[in-house]
């Protein structure tokens, strides 16, 4: 792979123009596609095979009157002033004079008041009236918003709390607010002082936004064919931004490294192309084979989202590749090493001549303490993982600054906290069996006897006559542990009554308890893929045991705290305010699996840019020791650069408004402190210098069966070497004869 890429590295500086043009005409071309195709997405998140889907197909087949999509919907939720209830005749004017307007729009088929639906509170302060729209909810217009916006206003003038429910959204999904600057901004400080250079520092953020433009554009097109979820396009844009920097940062760091060697600009493009190329391949193949195992847990969006994210990946790589040493042969030596900023110069001042640095001199004079501290503290903090409890976000987790958190605590302020956990229970009967509506009614008495429940609907008879509808409304909200068990009980109850009633629990709650369920249960096969996978990889590329091994162990313990950190804070409440969460909630359903996915990628990164260097170093001087202060002293820097860059990235994102952006953001910036900085820059080393000889060590057997995989680019290295070599004997005849003749 090395000789390739540095072939190509050759190739793209001797036609960097056509590269660049190249490039970016494949940019608009996709942009224009994708803004003529538009988005389409899908945020259904059923999952197939569960009991919740096989009663939502039931629920269709005899209740649903037509095939067409469920029209959507607002809820205008009111609140009456103090001293005053809906029905008072000023109360009356002002909201039906806001309904007058909201009709008017000619994509209204009808407004019901609450006096209409009768859905008055006990003190009948709250309640809510219902807009149907002639259209399902994800193609409302934004007029059409806007009118209901306007609207409300009159409402709110007249003293009349007035908020937005129902299944059109109001929040909209973000990306590339102002957080994500601020990201990015710190990723450009952090930069500049690793190049000491304003201008080199703007390379990897530009090239990487061009990667991550022609990613996210092709998953804009892609979701007019495939069924892609709205968060999906957060976490590729998070994770292609993250990675194309890194990527970019690695192979700049390597060209500068060879011109201060003093090669040329052509031939040190093509060295970084086919050294530092050949480890961003290597890392990024391994980042995007993580996010294609998320079809592992066989759940469709989060299948998607892994897609989604590889395919930005896919781009980070091609254009880190490609596009960056096109660049580089465009700017050249002004960006090089020679061009420091004097400013910047100030604090990244180094002393290039010694054989290690002060962090390397640390960790290997105190081993051992650094080894007990590093993994005490990710054990202490690992401890809350063990009671993690998994859900869905809803409009409960929101800001309170959005209406639809408003609508929906002033719903639970009306009718409690289970209106939100509505459960809808299928009763079916045998066809041929008698006493039917006996049968179905001694059901209703048991499923009104279980603990939990606020009350049981009267049972609403299907198209078949043999399957009835039962709504009941538990007394607690939709991530509560008590909705959960009510839903087992219930299942219980059918269990108990098959052979005479079969009962099928389905509805919004039901779906995502299912859905928690499901990914909770393939986070442990999905860990051990990916712990197994990162093994034999690692010792191939490091061609050792031990060292392989070390990684691993090390991956686990980071992906553990990181996963204890965040119930510590997002689901105990712990400091949640200070991370921008609006509430403590439960820890998002996929989140787990995702964090797996994309940490062991980043990790895997940091590993192989951190040791490949000492490896290369010990395969020369076979000094442990030393080996391990060189791989400090010349990837450590690049490694904390790339860590700080992602951490920069991930926080953006952790300070969106969306929860479930938040919530990602938050666990990757961690997962990166934890591992990055705890893991691979400190434990790393100090085991390794505990090992000493030892991590190297592999049998001879094994040796001889392992494919060599060149990612230090050493079979570059050797033909430059043997090439000197032979060009010194070509010459030296020639020499000694000049001599002899004189």
């Amino acid at each position: 792979m090395a000789k390739y890429l540095y072939k190509l590295g050759r190739w793209v500086v001797n036609h960097n123009k056509k590269v660049i043009g190249g490039t970016l005409g494949i940019l608009i071309i996709i942009a224009a596609v994708a803004l003529s195709m538009g988005p389409a997405f899908s945020d259904e998140m059923s999952i197939p095979d569960t009991e919740s889907a096989e009663a939502g197909k039931i629920l269709e087949k005899e209740f649903q009157a037509t095939n067409e999509p469920t029209p959507g919907t607002v809820n205008l939720v009111l609140k009456a002033p103090k001293g005053q209830t809906l029905e008072s005749s000023e109360v009356v004017d002002a909201i039906n004079e806001t309904i007058d307007k909201i009709k008017e729009d000619k994509s209204v088929v009808s407004v019901a008041t609450p006096a209409e639906l009768g859905n008055y509170n006990e003190n009948k302060k709250i309640g809510y009236a219902v807009v149907t729209y002639d259209v399902p909810a994800f193609k409302v217009t934004e007029k059409s918003k806007e009118i209901i916006l306007e609207s409300i206003e009159d409402t709110r003038d007249a003293g009349i709390q007035t908020e937005l429910a129902g299944t059109v959204a109001f929040s909209e999904l973000e990306i590339g607010g102002i957080s994500e600057v601020i990201g990015v901004a710190f990723a450009y400080v952090v930069l500049a002082l690793t190049f000491t250079s304003f201008l080199a520092a703007g390379m990897p953020i530009i090239t990487a936004i061009i990667g991550l433009g022609i990613g996210i554009l092709s998953i804009l097109i892609g979701t007019n064919y495939f069924d892609i979820p709205s968060f999906a396009l957060a976490l590729a844009a998070m994770l292609g931004l993250a990675v194309g920097i890194d990527y970019a940062l690695f192979i700049m760091s390597r060209f500068r490294q060879e011109l201060a060697k003093g090669h040329s600009v052509k031939e040190a493009i093509a060295i970084a192309n086919g050294t530092a190329g050949s480890a961003v391949v290597f890392a990024g193949i391994t980042v995007i084979i993580a996010l294609l195992g998320l079809g592992v847990a066989k759940i469709p969006f989060l299948t998607m989202m892994g897609i989604s994210a590889a395919v930005c990946v896919l781009f980070a790589i091609l254009i880190a590749v490609i596009f960056v040493p096109a660049i580089l042969a465009v700017f050249g030596h002004k960006i090089g090493p020679s061009r420091k900023n004097k400013f910047l110069a100030r604090f990244t001042s180094k002393k290039n001549n010694e054989e290690s640095n002060k962090w390397g001199n640390f960790v290997t004079k105190r081993p051992w303490t650094v080894t007990i501290l590093g993994i005490l503290l990710l054990v202490v903090v690992s401890i809350p993982f063990f009671h993690m409890q998994l859900g869905l976000p809803d409009n409960g987790t929101k800001s309170d600054e959005t209406t639809e958190r408003r609508a929906y605590d002033l719903l639970s302020e009306a009718y409690g906290p289970g209106y939100h956990s509505s459960l809808v229970v299928l009763a079916e009967t045998d066809k041929s069996s008698k006493d039917i509506q006996s049968k179905v009614n001694n059901v209703i008495e048991e499923l009104g006897d279980l603990t939990n429940v606020k009350n049981v609907n009267p049972p609403i008879p299907g198209k078949s006559g043999n399957t009835f509808m039962i709504s009941i409304t538990p007394k607690t909200g939709p991530n509560d542990i008590e909705t959960n068990d009510l839903v087992h009980s219930i299942r219980e109850l059918s269990d108990k009554n098959k052979e005479q009633v079969k009962l099928y629990v389905t509805g919004a709650t039901a779906v995502n308890i299912d859905i928690s369920e499901k990914l909770n249960n393939a986070v442990p096969l999905f860990a051990s893929l990916i712990v197994g996978f990162a093994f034999i990889l690692l010792v191939l590329v490091f061609r050792s045991i031990l060292v392989p091994l070390k990684a691993v162990l090390g991956f686990l313990l980071s992906l553990l705290a990181t996963l204890g950190f965040v119930v510590f804070v997002i689901q105990d409440g712990n400091f949640y305010s200070l991370f921008g969460f609006p509430t403590a909630s439960p820890v998002l359903a996929f989140l787990p699996v995702i964090v797996i996915g994309i940490l062991f990628g980043l990790a895997m990164d940091y590993e192989v840019f951190l040791v490949s260097r000492m490896r290369e170093e010990f395969t020369h001087s076979k000094d442990a020791k030393k080996a391990i202060l060189a791989g400090i002293k010349d990837s450590g820097g690049v490694v904390t650069a790339a860590g700080l860059i992602m951490i920069a990235v991930f926080t953006g994102f952790m300070l969106a408004p969306d929860p479930i952006i938040k919530s990602m953001g938050f666990a990757l910036t961690f997962g990166i402190i934890f591992d990055a900085f705890v893991v691979r820059m400190a434990i790393v080393p100090a085991v390794m210098t505990l090992m000493g000889k030892a991590a190297w060590y592999l049998p001879s057997w094994l040796d001889k069966i392992l494919p060599n995989i060149d990612v230090e680019g050493t079979s570059i290295q050797k033909e430059k070497a043997e090439s000197k070599t032979s060009n010194k004997k070509k010459y030296s005849p020639r020499i000694k004869e000049e001599r002899v003749s004189e």
